[in-house]
């Protein structure tokens, strides 16, 4: 028999520049710097202060940052680049380049009927300066979330019916490739848990599912394998998540959230993100921020805005986590924030839109180094599709 664990040799064979990075936005990593602007943001929650006034790009920063427009849509990136970012952004992720740069990654959420979407990317030197911008998937159908591998690619969900998720080359050398194996259904974000060789993905329907994927041979290869979805059982007082093989990932005339009896039901799965062996997920119909931890496969509720005590987040959506470990979750509307769910119960606003209530908060992701903060404003100050900004959050050095 096959074991799903990843031997010790393929991450040898992953690079160390691009397995490295994917665990710096997926472990708690040491704070040892000295210098307070080499710290990773949000390094000490506790201590970030509260927002102040928008600055000149409308947004509402903590002390110390400043930020930036880098891409908006229906314009060319740079004066060299012959790609105009696409419309709807969406998910995004980082990926270090070899040259201690890297390459933000932003799918298109656009119908095939309204021009198809796909993935555009920006790609970084190691200053920080924009080098270049290209599509690496193109004439896809409503690319919403996604997921980072450690292996250097991006994982683009396409949210519809029977929707695909697609492998992409953030470089742009390669064409992006269906994965069908992972099931065909209203896809929204996967996260990969590099130490059980596991995907988890989400579905963005009101009686939606979670679901596990194994790989028939382990990863980094995606072709075939088996697509599971979570029940949760009752044990000592806790949840406890039991997987069940969906019998045709295909979905070829049952959908695959309707094929196991007593599948358990999310209401509108969104974001998802692995970090330290726990699986973090929202789901926006309760308005709800999930945590599994995937060696006991127990699952709780980590922030439940009904009940919260400080409900500052609301809309949840897209996550990522801090080099700390902590978990930022993005606002589809509520208060277009972005929120910080620390220690201790911390619910802290770290960033705020202001002007475009109309928008959502999509695509946060940190550079490899934890200095900078992407994300971007879907639809803008005028609520149009060309409306979209894709902006970077750093520090304000002297």
């Amino acid at each position: 028999m096959h074991n799903p664990t990843i031997a010790r040799r393929q991450f040898l064979a992953w690079g160390a520049v691009g397995f490295s990075a994917f665990l710096l936005n997926g472990v708690r990593t040491p704070l040892l710097a000295a210098d307070t602007h080499r710290l990773p943001l949000f390094a000490n929650p506790g201590a970030l202060g509260a927002l102040g006034e928008p600055d000149a790009n409308g947004l509402r920063l903590l002390p110390g940052m400043r930020s930036r427009v880098i891409a908006r849509t229906g314009q060319t990136v740079t004066a060299d680049s012959t790609y105009v970012w696409h419309k709807s952004p969406d998910g995004g992720a980082t990926f270090a380049t070899p040259d201690g740069g890297w390459i933000y990654v932003s799918n298109s959420e656009v119908k095939t009927e309204e021009g198809g979407g796909g993935v555009g990317a920006v790609r970084f030197n190691a200053d920080g300066d924009i080098v270049n911008a290209y599509s690496i998937l193109a004439n896809t159908n409503n690319n919403c979330a996604g997921g980072q591998t450690p292996w250097q690619t991006w994982l683009s969900c396409e949210e519809v019916d029977r929707g695909l998720v697609w492998e992409c080359d953030p470089f742009g050398e390669k064409a992006g490739e269906a994965r069908p194996a992972l099931g065909l259904f209203k896809h929204e974000a996967v996260a990969v848990d590099p130490v059980h060789g596991h995907l988890y993905l989400t579905e963005d329907e009101p009686e939606g599912c979670l679901y596990r994927f194994i790989p028939a041979n382990g990863l980094p290869d995606l072709s075939a394998g088996t697509l599971q979805v979570a029940q949760i059982a009752a044990s000592a007082g806790k949840r406890q998540v039991v997987w069940h093989d969906v019998p045709d990932a295909s979905a070829a005339t049952i959908p695959t959230r309707e094929q196991v009896d007593g599948a358990a039901q999310f209401s509108g799965g969104e974001g998802i993100a692995w970090a330290d062996g726990l699986v973090y997920f929202t789901t926006k119909g309760d308005n709800r921020v999930w945590r599994l931890d995937t060696r006991t496969q127990q699952i709780d509720v980590l922030y439940d805005f009904m009940s919260a005590t400080t409900p500052h987040l609301q809309g949840v959506d897209n996550v990522t986590i801090t080099a700390a470990g902590d978990v930022l979750v993005a606002e589809d509307g509520g208060d277009m924030q972005i929120v910080l769910l620390g220690p201790d119960g911390l619910v802290l606003p770290v960033v705020q839109v202001t002007g475009q209530p109309k928008s959502e908060i999509c695509g946060p992701a940190f550079d490899p180094a934890f200095q900078r903060l992407y994300f971007s404003s879907q639809t803008g100050p005028d609520d149009k599709p060309e409306g979209g900004l894709i902006y970077e959050i750093s520090f304000q050095h002297p």
